[in-house]
């Protein structure tokens, strides 16, 4: 049968589509801005027909109305693999679960069936010519999620980009196709303030030209783009991009010629920003979508010469211990990819990895750099693995340094307000007369 009339064979509604779903099973979805909205309303809308259902994904950028409201609990309960803002409430109270793990390693927990997939719900541009459909801005590990997916219901969505790379499934490996148009979710771009551009131009310090960067999500990554307009040469090996790179692509100072693998394309597992990122990425053989288990592998990623990975955290200890997804017992996020690429960065032949943080937080009231991290705070990069830390202050590189230089090393860029306090620990701990060694 050509793909055409299979393709016209598989359409069904949504209710129809949903309906398909049975209870007590496990659903994984796309992630981020990927999310198919129309599905997941469908299914809310016929919630009364469903018990048990496990949804899985990471980031939520949607409403995630399956964890609101009491009434939820006997049809939906969310097994979180990242904590975003409109989950992360429910993962805090125990109305859904956490499941930590790598970034790279997600796809394993459904090749290896350490979590069975039942279901799975795309977003997916319409077919080419050849009856294949691209998963568009996210494929991380939801291609993987489809694979092993006795379920598989699209959303076909004409304003999902058609993106190059490992990014496609064929109608024949599609159950059902529900066509719906609805323009994606955005991420607007991070509001930079004076704090941030000092981080940022800090960070920007430490990239030499032919350098491949990867960029975590936020203020300081989108600050440091703007002080990398001078470099020369720069590419992209990176977990996602937002809209802060496509002003470098456009000077010329990302072009992916130097790079060691894949060169003279960036290579991403998602994006997310707004609809000029995403016509950028339509169509376009310079960018080149993996699965996550490939992007973030850091023995891949230590391919590239000169990989500089740029992430943030919540807080450090002057042991150099980085927690970045906890405030005390409360998680707020997930691991995500910051330990693929802080390994990664490492295995790189002149790679640095890059922990850069403002100096304090809730408006200046508290240190982000602590003698010890807060009761019940995860970490997320061990004092093993770190390399260089940023502040406004300056920066330092921990590779290499005694406990004692360490934390001599982190209270130099830690907030003024907070140093005197932090001296005292470190003489109380160390039993000695602090130096100052940025001195």
């Amino acid at each position: 049968m050509k793909w055409k009339e299979l393709y016209n064979e598989k359409k069904v509604t949504a209710t129809e589509a949903i309906l398909k779903i049975t209870s007590n099973s496990r659903i994984v979805t796309s992630h981020a801005c990927a999310e198919p909205k129309f599905l997941f309303e469908t299914l809310i809308q016929n919630k009364e027909k469903f018990e048990n259902l496990e949804i899985v994904h990471m980031v939520a950028m949607g409403n995630a109305d399956y964890v609101n409201g009491e009434d939820m609990s006997p049809h939906f309960r969310h097994n979180a693999l990242f904590a975003g803002a409109s989950t992360r409430k429910a993962v805090q109270s125990g109305i859904a679960d956490f499941t930590t793990c790598y970034f790279h390693e997600v796809p394993k927990l459904f090749k290896e069936d350490f979590l069975t997939v039942d279901t799975v719900l795309i977003q997916t541009s319409p077919p080419d010519e050849h009856g294949n459909c691209s998963m568009g801005i996210s494929i991380d590990y939801i291609k993987a999620a489809t694979e092993k997916a006795s379920l598989v219901i699209a959303q076909v969505n004409e304003h999902m980009p058609r993106t190059m790379g490992d990014s496609f499934i064929h109608v024949s490996d599609i159950d059902y196709i529900v066509e719906h148009s609805e323009h994606l979710i955005e991420l607007n771009p991070p509001k930079i303030g004076e704090i941030e551009k000092a981080i940022g131009k800090n960070c920007a310090s430490l990239v030499e030209d032919g350098s491949t960067l990867q960029l975590g999500i936020g203020a300081i990554p989108d600050a440091a783009l703007l002080f990398l307009t001078e470099k020369k040469d720069l590419g992209i090996h990176s977990e996602m991009i937002s809209d802060g790179v496509l002003e470098l692509v456009k000077l010329g100072v990302i072009n992916n010629r130097k790079k060691t693998l894949h060169k003279d394309k960036m290579i991403v597992t998602f994006v997310m920003g707004t609809k000029a990122l995403y016509d950028y990425v339509d169509n376009n053989p310079m960018v080149e979508f993996h699965p996550v288990d490939y992007v973030n592998n850091p023995s891949i990623i230590g391919k590239n010469d000169k990989l500089i990975s740029i992430n943030s955290c919540v807080q450090l200890d002057l042991t150099g211990q980085v927690c970045s997804e906890s405030i005390g017992y409360k998680q707020i996020s997930g691991v995500g990819g910051q330990v693929d690429f802080v390994r990664g960065a490492s295995l790189s032949n002149g790679g640095k990895s890059i922990i850069a943080i403002p100096s304090t937080a809730a408006r200046g009231k508290v240190s982000r750099i602590v003698s010890v991290l807060d009761e019940g705070a995860i970490v997320t990069t061990s004092r093993n693995d770190v390399d260089y830390i940023v502040t406004e202050y300056g920066i330092i590189r921990l590779k290499g340094q005694t406990l004692k230089e360490r934390g001599r090393l982190l209270i130099s860029i830690s907030h003024p307000n907070f140093r005197e306090e932090l001296i005292e620990k470190w003489e109380e701990r160390y039993n000695s007369t602090y130096t100052n060694l940025s001195k």
